[in-house]
């Protein structure tokens, strides 16, 4: 049995770490727009309306949904360092196209579409990363790493909108450099930074990044990623098949886990509108901040799962983490009496459909609002009577919502690490980019699908609704777990090289 020598254990780990910083920029190459996005899109292109702004949301996931298993096959059979130079070459591009999106004299709405979809395409390397990071581990190496990647993931995630509330200080004019035509401002000073944060993760890739191999056990072997090796065959036995079963599984653990917490992302601000009154403006601003919590939450969770996972096992924490999910959408049903304060504008203009006082559905600051003249410019605040549950269903407490975001945001990332992990020690020492591509395709599609459900259903039938169905697929999920349960061990202790 070959010992791994000192020299190559600290390649080995810069390696990784590289894949981590990989992973951070990803992310931050989502969010580090969300917030601009829409006032950015109504500058440039006055015909783009609320729905269009959904589509160039979901581009960046439909996108990472068709690179994924594209980029995974490509690192099976080549060296690594090719899927992900060019990814990332290919997000660099797409940011400096979202910076001239406002340069066209029409349909400047479908340039920025593109953009945003060739950035979530070049993010599918997310399979690659992770597809490494599985070779380059051994089994109890790899809940850990797997932990730090989510947690760098959640880090990118957090930092995208601080680095874009600091661009905002530029302004919505900023400075022209008249030479290339090119407007730096507020808008599209972010992508630039995330462009140039691509560059450095290019150089740092073809100076720092090797390609390493171990084996379950962390004995050093040949990969078939290394330049120079046409034939290239792992230096271990890796007879057996994977347990498709297990595989198929946790795709479908995996997309109801990314799915449930797109639900709850999506719908944070119109809840907390029509349930507490607030304008859009404090929607965003205490919205953000929750979010911001619920981040640094999740990336303690994320270091303490790596100890956890040791003394519990893998399983144990993700059947936990589904139920904690659970309890968390059950706390957010409607439970008490006091309805929801009634948006005055409709109701000042007669609209509540089949009430003949309108005086006893109106709180008394509706009432007030009443005497306001005909020019006002007040926001109308609360639950607009489009919704017709607005007048049946009862107000979901801020103790309830502030509740079900703490739990959420503790079981969220156990979830997400255990999938990872028990993933990618279920298909063993065989190159798993295509199942890695799979597995990243499968919470892209999820990512894309909640918003659509949530918004549909949400809108027409209300939270008892939405929130209930959520609580009867995390149910269905569990009971997944259930039966594939024993079967979700790790490629050599199911073979029988190991044990658990």
């Amino acid at each position: 049995d070959a010992v791994e020598t000192q020299e190559h254990h600290k390649s080995r780990w810069r390696s990784i770490w590289i894949m981590y910083l990989t992973m951070f920029l990803s992310s931050v190459g989502f969010s580090i727009v969300i917030m601009s996005v829409w006032p950015y899109l109504q500058k440039i292109d006055p015909t783009a309306d609320a729905s269009f702004l959904g589509w160039i949301i979901a581009s960046y996931s439909i996108g990472q949904m068709v690179a994924s298993p594209l980029f995974g096959l490509w690192s099976n059979y080549r060296p690594r360092r090719e899927p992900l130079v060019v990814s990332i070459a290919i997000s660099v591009a797409a940011n400096c196209l979202y910076a001239y999106v406002h340069l066209p004299h029409s349909h400047n709405k479908y340039y920025m579409l593109t953009a945003r979809a060739l950035v979530g395409f070049g993010a599918g390397n997310v399979a690659v990363v992770r597809s490494y990071i599985a070779g380059a581990t051994s089994l109890r190496e790899r809940t850990s790493a797997m932990a730090n990647t989510s947690a760098c993931q959640a880090v990118g995630f957090i930092l995208g909108p601080v680095f874009q509330t600091c661009f905002t200080l530029i302004g919505e004019e900023g400075i022209t450099w008249k030479l290339i035509n090119l407007q730096l401002n507020m808008y599209t000073a972010p992508v630039l930074f995330g462009g140039l944060l691509g560059v450095i993760n290019i150089i740092l890739i073809f100076t720092i990044f090797r390609e390493h191999q171990v084996d379950d056990m962390g004995r050093q072997c040949k990969s078939i990623n290394s330049e120079g090796q046409e034939n290239g065959i792992l230096d271990q036995d890796t007879e057996g098949n994977i347990d498709h079963v297990a595989v198929v599984a946790l795709n479908f653990l995996f997309f109801v886990i990314l799915f449930v917490f797109a639900v709850f992302e999506t719908i944070a601000t119109p809840l907390t509108m029509d349930m507490y009154s607030w304008t859009r403006k404090e929607a965003v601003f205490y919205n953000g901040i929750i979010l911001s919590v619920v981040g640094i939450e999740s990336v303690i969770v994320f270091m303490v799962v790596k100890t956890l996972s040791k003394k519990t096992g893998e399983r144990a924490i993700l059947h936990g983490g589904l139920q904690i999910v659970l309890v968390g959408f059950f706390v957010l049903l409607p439970w008490g009496k006091k309805l929801p304060n009634i948006q005055w504008q409709e109701i000042k203009n007669n609209s509540i459909p089949g009430t003949a006082s309108t005086e006893m559905l109106m709180p008394f600051w509706s009432l007030e609002a009443l005497q306001l003249p005909s020019n006002h410019t007040v926001e109308p605040v609360g639950c607009p009577i489009t919704q017709s549950w607005c007048l049946n269903t009862p107000m979901i407490y801020l103790a309830q919502y502030i509740s079900s975001d703490i739990l959420i945001g503790l079981g969220y990332p156990v979830c997400n690490v255990m999938s990872y992990t028990l993933y990618s020690k279920i298909l063993g020492p065989k190159p798993q980019g295509v199942y890695m591509g799979w597995l990243t395709a499968s919470g892209s599609g999820a990512r894309i699908l909640g918003p659509v459900f949530v918004s549909q259903v949400y809108t027409y039938l209300g939270p008892r609704w939405a929130f209930s169905l959520i609580c009867g697929v995390i149910i269905l999920s569990l009971l997944v777990l259930e039966i594939v349960y024993k079967r979700l061990i790790a490629f050599s202790v199911r073979c029988g090289r190991m044990q658990e």
